[in-house]
């Protein structure tokens, strides 16, 4: 896969790799030069700085995400697999972002659209704040080039209803929201579509926020790929969960304390009779002291994290646990990875980026660029469509609102749907 980046830098081009067959190319596009890794050690970090403000806030999220999509997409020596995805440039407005990328990672860099679609990447990755995104997505569209936004794609309804009415028709754009692409989640989505607990009616999801758990509640309530589009009843409230909170987005804090926090507790009626429930602590993709939970009811049984038990004729009812194979460990000397995951001996997630080593979120981010690239060529389904991010990110804002107003909000059918 081929893909482009739009950021910041001097104008400096890497040393000629020589891709695999069919490997995505991407150029991104990027805002803010991107954040070197700590060294630290834990413990020894400054305390957390105070909540930045919107664009501040927005900017940290946007270099760790970039530095996540800057290592898969880069060929690395000795790997077995991001080969696979090459980043063909990165366009940033800054100078001073464009020698940060050439120099951490090699990539050629600009500051002109048109220089980057000179480059003949597959599909655009933009990389910018909120607000910016969506005339940046209208901008490339314009060019034709196949986009893959970041989540979300506009900031609130009246932006994604404009987003929609610009681009939608377009078919060109697809969002990079990963988690359905997580093996443990994958791995479920496969055992629910092979109709194991019989139809979904139910599912509960305290793991991430906003858009991203609601996309995994829409999957997992889904027969199949179909965005149940239909008007939906947010029923939602906010309650204080102050919390001892060790490690943050920017890591070990040096004296750690209880800091306010909240719990978003919301239910969302679907059309259909399935109803999700959304639930959000302050920190919970950080804070080790925070679980993540997942259940998915259905008509035959229901799945429990990595436990599904479900009614199986002349036998009743039975549970079986989701495995996953991994490696590296006791006597095994293949090195530390995730090699499958399988129920009742059959294999319902195979990484296919085995001898990377790569995080799971990392290995969803790794697999949704791939799909883009074969989607972008005409080889595989599209793999997030803008008309579901819009969807989900509708419904997030319709949580948030329901929190704030302590009413319920139904949302309408929207064009999208």
């Amino acid at each position: 896969m081929k893909s482009a980046a739009r950021g910041d830098r001097r104008e400096q081009r890497r040393p000629h790799h020589r891709s695999r067959p069919h490997a995505a190319r991407a150029a991104a596009a990027l805002s803010a030069p991107p954040r070197r890794a700590r060294t630290d050690p834990p413990l020894q970090r400054p305390h957390a700085r105070p909540e930045p403000g919107p664009a501040a806030g927005r900017a940290g999220s946007l270099r760790r995400h970039r530095r996540r999509l800057a290592g898969p997409l880069l060929p690395a020596p000795g790997r077995h697999g991001p080969e696979r995805l090459e980043c063909v440039g990165a366009l940033a407005r800054r100078a001073e972002s464009r020698q940060a990328l050439a120099e951490e990672f090699g990539v050629a860099t600009t500051d002109s659209l048109d220089d980057l679609r000179a480059r003949s990447p597959e599909l655009v990755v933009p990389s910018v704040g909120w607000a910016a995104m969506p005339d940046l997505v209208r901008e490339l569209v314009d060019r034709g080039i196949p986009v893959l936004s970041e989540t979300p794609p506009a900031p609130d309804p009246d932006s994604l209803r404009a987003l929609w009415r610009d681009v939608g028709a377009s078919g060109l754009v697809q969002v990079a929201e990963q988690y359905p692409r997580m093996p443990g989640h994958a791995a479920r989505l496969a055992a629910i579509r092979a109709g194991t607990i019989g139809t979904p009616t139910w599912a509960q999801v305290s793991s991430t926020h906003g858009y991203h758990a609601v996309s995994l509640l829409r999957h997992f309530l889904a027969d199949d790929d179909a965005p149940l589009g239909g008007p939906v009843t947010v029923t939602a409230r906010s309650f204080p969960a102050p919390l001892f909170q060790p490690l943050g987005r920017d890591g070990w804090n040096v004296v750690p304390a209880v800091e306010p926090g909240e719990t978003v507790l919301a239910t969302l009626a679907f059309d259909g009779g399935r109803t999700g429930v959304y639930e959000f602590t302050s920190n919970q993709w950080h804070n080790p002291l925070l679980s993540r939970r997942v259940l998915v009811r259905g008509t035959l049984g229901e799945i429990v994290d990595d436990a599904v038990t479900r009614w199986v004729p002349d036998a009743g009812a039975v549970t079986s646990r989701i495995e996953y194979r991994r490696t590296g460990r006791d006597l095994n000397l293949e090195g530390n990875d995730l090699v499958h995951a399988s129920l009742d001996g059959r294999v319902v997630y195979r990484n296919r980026w085995v001898g990377t080593r790569m995080s799971e979120d990392d290995l969803a981010v790794a697999t949704i660029l791939q799909d883009t690239g074969r989607w972008a060529r005409g080889e595989g389904p599209a793999p997030y469509p803008l008309a579901q991010a819009c969807q989900d990110h509708l419904l997030s804002c319709a949580i948030d609102e329901a929190a704030a107003s302590g009413r319920d909000v139904t949302t309408d059918i929207e064009d999208w749907a």
